[in-house]
């Protein structure tokens, strides 16, 4: 048989320790995403790292890393304090480390500083390109063109319900002299899958959305990291898809989230959510007030106004009665002059007479024959006589 050199898997083990030990004698920069974290009970921090393929997202590389208790404060402390952020899963970090291997847990990596300002550029780089690909889906404006309307009476909030942010908002509306209907549609507001958690909410409210006037996305402040799902494309592409407008107050100040950058209004805090749906309500009030007086006004100055016409209308009718009286009277005096001056009576005291045939008046001659009795009346009486003679006048 054949001698074979064998070796104890203890053996080997030290074998690849001394190999690494000397192939990695000093601290390397690496860069990975991490996959879990876990802060145990003695304080030690333990990170599961990995590296994906960044078009099939298939795992390539996996490794352990550690935190010493004594570094916890000086590392993760500092990384948070310079990033704004906290250290969570899913973040992409460049870390420095030393390698070790030992027989029983293997290769491991003990972590002794993380760079914020890369996790911060990665993290403005997706940014970015999540802003980039809304503008090219054409999707950009689509819940500003949303109408908003004059008055938000009936609100949808999309909230944790033991935030502060959600009991500020609430206790300002409480205050207000008008009356607000609101809805909480509870969702996680921070952390892993937060925003599918936002999502779902938003999906629930938009199969009713002939309910609710307005859709309010509301949280406490906090470091740009808890922060981070409002830069989701795909809680952000939700919000510009929203029958409603969306309104935001995710209460922070140095950053605008994508989130409220698609929204239809964004407020820095819940509680200028409020106060602005306070304002809305009573800027409407305002006008209507307005509206009132000006239309008092109108009706007052337009019932002065027709009161004016009338008594000019009544002033202009009787002096136009008075004229036509005036005028008529006039008449009646030429036309009585008229009658008087062709009466009968003055006709025959200027020594006319008339002459009728059977009760008619007689115009010529030719109304009589000779021999015919005729009537002639006079001033002071009538005589009866008969034709003898017709004498035609020359013209």
């Amino acid at each position: 048989m054949e001698q074979k050199n064998l070796i104890t898997l203890a053996q080997l083990q030290g074998i690849i320790s001394i190999a690494l030990a000397d192939a990695l004698p000093l601290p390397v920069w690496v860069c990975a995403e991490v996959a879990d974290i876990k802060i145990n009970a003695s304080g030690h921090c333990y990170i599961e790292l990995i590296e994906k393929n960044e078009k099939t997202g298939a795992t390539e590389a996996q490794a352990r890393a550690t935190i010493w208790r004594s570094q916890v404060m000086s590392t993760v402390g500092r990384f948070e304090q310079e990033s704004g952020q906290r250290l969570t899963k899913g973040m992409k970090i460049l870390f420095k480390a030393t390698v070790s291997h030992h027989a029983v847990y293997g290769m491991s990596l003990q972590i002794q500083q993380i760079d914020a300002l890369h996790t911060i550029g990665d993290m403005e780089r997706r940014r970015q390109q999540t802003i980039e690909q809304l503008q090219k889906d054409g999707v950009w404006d689509l819940n500003r063109e949303q109408q908003m309307p004059l008055v938000v009476q009936r609100v949808a909030i999309i909230s944790s319900a033991t935030a502060a942010g959600y009991r500020d908002f609430m206790m300002e509306l409480a205050r207000s002299a008008y009356r607000i209907e609101t809805e909480l549609f509870e969702a996680i507001m921070q952390g892993e899958r937060s925003d599918e958690s936002i999502v779902a909410a938003l999906y629930a409210i938009a199969e009713r959305s002939d309910e609710f006037d307005a859709v309010v996305i509301i949280r406490g402040g906090g470091s740009t990291g808890d922060l981070e799902c409002f830069n989701s494309y795909h809680l952000a592409f939700v919000v510009t898809q929203m029958p409603l407008p969306v309104l935001t107050g995710i209460g922070h100040d140095k950053d605008m989230s994508v989130t409220d950058m698609v929204a239809h209004t964004m407020l820095k805090t819940p509680t200028a959510v409020a106060q602005w749906i306070e304002q809305r309500a009573a800027d409407f009030d305002g006008a209507l007030e307005y509206c009132a007086i000006s239309l008092r006004d109108i009706c007052r100055q337009t019932t002065h106004a027709a009161t004016l016409r009338l008594e000019q209308m009544a002033t202009d009718v009787r002096h136009l009665a008075e004229r036509t009286l005036q005028g008529e009277a006039q008449r009646l005096d030429s036309l009585k002059t008229l009658i008087e001056n062709f009466a009968p009576e003055r006709i025959f005291r200027l020594g006319y007479a008339i002459a009728r045939k059977e009760g008619k008046a007689i115009a010529s001659i030719e109304g009589v024959e000779v021999g015919d009795t005729i009537d002639i009346s006079l001033a002071d009486g009538t005589l009866n006589a008969k034709i003898v003679e017709k004498r035609k006048t020359d013209n």
